[in-house]
């Protein structure tokens, strides 16, 4: 018996048109999810499929307010029995982020698969089709329940919270750093290898349902001779402040003292690596002074850990366990 899928539709360059042929020059989000999934029969095949339109923008394009009515929408739908998975299409530049938002904050079991494209559909050996493809047929396998909210490209799943863009053209677009696949596609068959150790989904302890906005987070990206007054800036404007640091999450003397008065004020400093691989630890009874430590995070993924952590706690110690937990 063919399982139900609903594929909700974002925008990105897997909607993207542009001159017949090229792969470069296109704009995104130009084609409704219902035209993809008409323009690949063999879909039918794999599933009984619905589709929705939530919002069609580039994904440099998504905001907070977007990824909350996103993930809202899934937990909605994720209540009605008929739906036995989920399907995303997004843009590639943000999709990791969107990825790790919905694992902290979708409550189900049920697959919820996120693909996209590197190439428009205009394109010559367009992507999109057989990404989205694969990512239906993840979306019905039985043992892609319970595994968090998952990333299909390039004949691979990947996990939401350590996945990374790693190229800005090639269709092998993205990996997991240190951490390797979940697993393989192999046409529209399965094959897992691994699982993340972190909690997701309906084991988070995000609630967003009553959340209409989250606070704010900003990102300081350390590099040599900066300023300080960029943390002086964000300290008077933001929640909480992640700094990507050299190294494990390092930065210049000037630096340490200007966030240890941040810390000392009782706003969160989050030292995250603009390093791709590795993690940023410091000694837990140096919290107060150099901050939270973000592990294995990338700075744009510890700024949404931050924003969701803030709506349940100010204190540094219990944000350092929650960045430990997830």
């Amino acid at each position: 018996m063919k399982k139900n899928i609903l594929i909700i539709g974002t925008g990105g360059t897997i909607a993207g048109k542009g001159k017949k042929g090229e792969t470069a020059a296109y704009d995104s989000a130009q084609i409704q999810v219902d035209d993809l999934v008409a323009e690949i029969p063999e879909l039918a095949e794999l599933a009984n499929l619905d589709s929705a339109e939530l919002f069609s923008v580039d994904s440099c394009d998504v905001s907070f307010d977007k990824l909350l009515k996103l993930a809202k929408y899934i937990n909605e739908k994720a209540n009605d029995d008929k739906i036995d998975g989920f399907v995303v299409t997004h843009g590639t530049d943000t999709l990791e982020e969107t990825a790790y938002f919905l694992n902290l904050t979708v409550k189900t079991k049920k697959p919820v698969v996120i693909t996209g494209a590197m190439r428009p559909s205009t394109a010559i050996s367009a992507d999109g089709p057989f990404n989205l493809y694969q990512a239906v047929a993840l979306a019905t396998k039985d043992e892609a329940v319970g595994k968090g909210i998952m990333v299909v490209f390039s004949d691979s799943i990947f996990g939401a919270r350590d996945i990374s863009k790693i190229n800005t053209f090639r269709t092998d677009a993205f990996n997991q750093r240190d951490f390797g696949c979940l697993g393989y596609m192999r046409d529209d068959k399965a094959y897992f290898f691994n699982k993340s150790t972190k909690l997701h989904t309906y084991k988070s302890e995000f609630d967003i349902k009553n959340i209409e906005k989250l606070p704010r987070v900003d990102i300081a990206m350390f590099c040599v001779d900066a300023e300080t007054d960029i943390l002086d800036y964000f300290a008077n404007r933001s929640d909480g402040i992640i700094l990507g640091g050299a190294g494990c999450g390092g930065s210049k003397t000037e630096w340490n003292n200007k966030i240890a008065e941040i810390l000392a004020s009782g706003k969160p400093v989050v030292r995250s690596s603009r390093v791709g691989n590795g993690l940023v630890t410091y000694r837990k009874d140096k919290i107060a002074e150099k901050g939270i430590f973000a592990g294995s995070l990338s700075p744009q993924k510890a700024r949404i850990l931050l924003s969701l952590a803030l709506t349940k706690t100010k204190n540094l110690n219990e944000i350092q366990e929650i960045f430990e937990k997830y």
